[in-house]
Formats: C-alpha cells, sequence, structure tokens
C-alpha cells in the first residue's frame, strides 16, 4: 500500500476569502492529508505589528469546517522547519509571492537534505485581508 502523501500550509486566515480557499483547494488536490497551520493571534502581532480582525480561536474554527483540510494546528512561530521536524509532512504549499526570497531559497535548500518539497501557487489577484480592510474603510 502506497504511504500517505502528507501536506502543509500555514496563514493568519483573516477575513476569510476566495484566495484563502483556492489555496486549500490546491493543496489538498495534490496531497492525501492535508495539515493547516493557523497564525496565532501573538504570532502575527509579532510580525506584522498588527492584531487580526477575526480571533484566532474562531479563524482556527473557520479552517478546520474546510472540506479539504484533514487537521488544523495552531502555528505559534515562523520556523517552517522545526515544523516539519515535529509533523513530518512531504510537501508544503505556500503562494509564489514567496518564492525567491531568501527565507524561501533557504527553506528550500534545507528541505531538500530531508526529502521535502515546496509548491508554490499563484497569489489569487485582486483579494487579500488587506484589501477587503480597505475596501471597509472607503
Amino acid at each position: 500500500m502506497k504511504p500517505l502523501t502528507i501536506g502543509y500550509t500555514t496563514g493568519v486566515f483573516d477575513l476569510f476569502h476566495i484566495g484563502h480557499l483556492n489555496i486549500l483547494k490546491r493543496a489538498k488536490e495534490h496531497c492525501d492529508y492535508l495539515i493547516v497551520g493557523v497564525s496565532t493571534d501573538e504570532l502575527v502581532q509579532s510580525y506584522k505589528n498588527k492584531t487580526p480582525v477575526i480571533p484566532f480561536h474562531e479563524r482556527i474554527a473557520i479552517v478546520d469546517a474546510i472540506q479539504y483540510v484533514d487537521k488544523v494546528i495552531a502555528q505559534e512561530h515562523r520556523d517552517k522547519y522545526k515544523t516539519w521536524e515535529e509533523l513530518q509532512y512531504d510537501i508544503m504549499f505556500v503562494g509564489d509571492d514567496w518564492k525567491g526570497t531568501p527565507l524561501f531559497d533557504d527553506l528550500e535548500a534545507r528541505f531538500q537534505t530531508v526529502g521535502v518539497n515546496i509548491m508554490y501557487f499563484p497569489y489569487t489577484g485582486g483579494v487579500s485581508s488587506t484589501l477587503v480592510k480597505e475596501k471597509l474603510l472607503t
């Protein structure tokens, strides 16, 4: 029997929109079991210097209810390699806006040594939580 392919992706998932749904759906098309890390409010505050509109416990419940998601976890740090050590996933999914950045170039090199692939998906244009917030203010 073929072993399950375990996939992993992360996000804040604030003001859940079609771009979020697209990445989860596309990720599930490329793995048997999809784990999704939802960033805690504290983590978002630490690197974006802002608090999500939707509280963590609600964002994690929303993501957990999506049919493409098999398991949801709290993302309490941004170290994807450390998370791999804990979860042992085979493939990580991320938006292509991260491709070629120093963070992901380094991560690709580290993952290559343990056989983990990173699959970049096209960013869904014209929608983001930031744009939704801006529209609400106009």
